[in-house]
């Protein structure tokens, strides 16, 4: 499986055929000129549908506000949460219901790669 990985001053995106996984670093707030760049970004490497999956193994903060930004990307299918840290599955669970589009929250990346291929499958 071929990757591609851009490093941008507040995250790193691995970009894989129809997901993307982002890494966000620690103590960043991800407001709407960081989802910008997040989107203009990842729309020019995605002409396809694709999954977008945070991977937060760094401690940041991001605005709900945000998601209906998102949800209006049209190619952006759905969206994955993977932590292991109670206190941030509570924060996405809040998150989550400003998003418009298939939302789930995990433990593991596999998992979250599991739900993105059963996610196309339905589709």
């Amino acid at each position: 499986m071929e990757e591609t990985i851009i490093r941008l001053k507040f995250c790193t995106l691995t970009f894989f055929d129809n997901y993307v996984i982002a890494v966000i670093n620690e103590g960043e707030h991800v407001d709407h000129k960081l989802n910008e760049i997040l989107i203009e970004n990842i729309e020019l490497h995605f002409k396809k549908p694709y999954v977008y999956i945070t991977n937060r193994i760094n401690s940041y903060s991001v605005d709900p506000n945000i998601y209906h930004r998102a949800s209006e990307v049209q190619n952006l299918a759905g969206f994955a949460v993977v932590s292991k840290e109670y206190k941030t599955k509570i924060n996405a669970q809040i998150e989550k219901m400003f998003f418009g589009k298939p939302f789930e929250i995990f433990t593991t990346l596999e998992d979250a790669i599991e739900w993105k291929d059963q996610l196309f499958e339905k589709n």
